[in-house]
């Protein structure tokens, strides 16, 4: 029987037990008649429980996400998704610097780290954080600095925590020729599909054409599967975002900002604003704020004249002060601060966040990206490893991370060659014609955007 993930009812309960009680909703009575009906905890790692339920337990599932969507919850004012709610919470709203765009150099140099940062980390997601030390231990490889290797790692080890099995064969040192196809780089590929058909004024039902044009349904994940699905269903954004959808907060929005602050350079408000129309298909709050975050950090970076510190600070302008993403990435920042270990600096986030917040979540992944470029200085690759080394979603971290201090270093010639030669200047994917694209090309395909309206 086909369990497909991220979208059968009774796995999505659990989940969405755990988003309400984050989100200030009382969901302890719902939970009591789930568990008394016997239905199962949400999946800890995968996307699907490893059977099928029954059809009453099917139902019941249904029927719960829906009483748990019509709680009301305590955090809604602290943490509004309209965009003017958003603005009026923000005391230090940006202003547009004006600023030249970014050269074609500068753009490539993010292209080619976010990409080495997403295939550094993509042989460990998943894994547990002590996993991924061991992994690296193993090898001489800790504190993290390069690539992640089975060359010489003890059988048991590997028995104990095997590499993500589909990224393993592509992603592992001996194994890397190329990028491989990864979600982290087909969304800024939809990115610019987006803003060569519609232009910066885009909708956000723009956004969901040109999914439903070119991204193929089983390349999408968590939140972006479950609106995909209601897209399907005849269902409109904003709603796509919020129906059955306990996904909404988490980090899939993020992975998507990059584009909007590429071609918003030294404008942090408009690059926010973009990414909120994107990020409302399918998400919510510190889900959107994630992605608006990311955005307003890297129209800022783009400009070549600030440091990482102040991208942050300027990230942190467009996110309600009082929302639970901005309480986390304060804390990342002021842990890196406070700490010359990067070690107890996730260790304390591990302690907050780990036994709440599911590995994908939004919330304690934009923390540690904030933390590992602090921690480095924008350094690149003190940058990527940092946030790999972190754990949770680590081919995303590690993305991120990647393309901002990609940005802040300028030039693909500034990145260490380990990290990019490797890359061979050829991406894989199935999002439209972009297949075996390079590196270079796509940076000349997001200059030319830059200058678009």
């Amino acid at each position: 029987m086909l369990r497909l993930t991220w979208i059968q009812p009774e796995d999505l309960l659990g989940h969405e037990l755990r988003q309400a009680a984050q989100d200030g909703r009382e969901p302890k009575a719902i939970a009591a008649r789930w568990r008394a009906a016997g239905g199962p905890e949400a999946p800890a790692t995968a996307g699907a429980s490893p059977a099928p339920t029954s059809r009453y337990l099917r139902q019941l599932a249904e029927d719960l996400l829906d009483e748990l969507a019509d709680l009301p919850s305590t955090s809604a004012d602290d943490e509004p998704t309209d965009l003017r709610k958003i603005r009026a919470v923000c005391a230090d709203w940006p202003e547009p610097l004006l600023t030249p765009a970014p050269s074609h150099q500068r753009l490539e140099a993010a292209w080619l780290g976010r990409a080495a940062g997403c295939l550094l980390g993509k042989p460990v997601e998943k894994l547990p954080l002590e996993g991924i030390r061991r992994l690296a231990r193993s090898t001489g490889n800790w504190p993290l600095s390069t690539w992640f290797t089975a060359r010489g790692v003890p059988d048991e080890l590997l028995t104990a925590h095997p590499w993500n099995r589909r990224s393993a064969a592509t992603s592992l040192a001996e194994n890397i020729d190329g990028m491989p196809e990864d979600d982290d780089l087909n969304y800024p590929l939809l990115g610019l599909i987006l803003l060569r058909r519609h232009g910066k004024a885009f909708t956000t039902t723009d956004v969901a054409r040109v999914w439903l044009d070119e991204l193929p349904a089983g390349r999408t994940f968590t939140a972006e599967r479950v609106a995909y699905r209601n897209l399907l269903s005849g269902l409109e954004p904003p709603y796509t975002a919020r129906h059955r959808n306990p996904f909404r907060e988490w980090i899939g929005a993020l992975i998507r900002a990059d584009v909007h602050g590429w071609t918003n350079p030294g404008d942090p408000a408009a690059a926010a604003e973009q990414a909120h129309r994107d990020a409302t298909l399918t998400h919510t709050a510190n889900g959107v704020y994630a992605a608006m975050f990311a955005a307003a950090t890297i129209a800022t970076a783009a400009t070549g004249t600030a440091d990482v510190h102040t991208c942050l600070r300027t990230g942190l302008t467009v996110v309600p002060p009082r929302s639970r993403l901005a309480r986390a990435v304060r804390q990342g920042i002021e842990l890196a601060h406070e700490h010359a270990d990067f070690d107890t600096v996730v260790d304390e986030l591990h302690a907050t966040y780990a036994a709440t917040h599911h590995w994908v979540h939004a919330v304690p992944n934009t923390a540690l990206i904030a933390a590992a470029l602090t921690h480095a200085d924008g350094d690149f690759t003190g940058s990527v490893c940092r946030a790999v080394s972190g754990g949770w979603d680590t081919d995303s971290n590690g993305a991120t991370a990647g393309g901002i201090a990609g940005l802040l270093a300028g030039h693909p010639a500034a990145l260490p060659d380990r990290w990019t030669a490797p890359l061979k200047n050829r991406l894989s994917t199935s999002v439209g014609d972009f297949n075996g694209i390079g590196f270079d090309t796509l940076a000349h395909l997001t200059h030319r955007e830059t200058h678009r309206s």
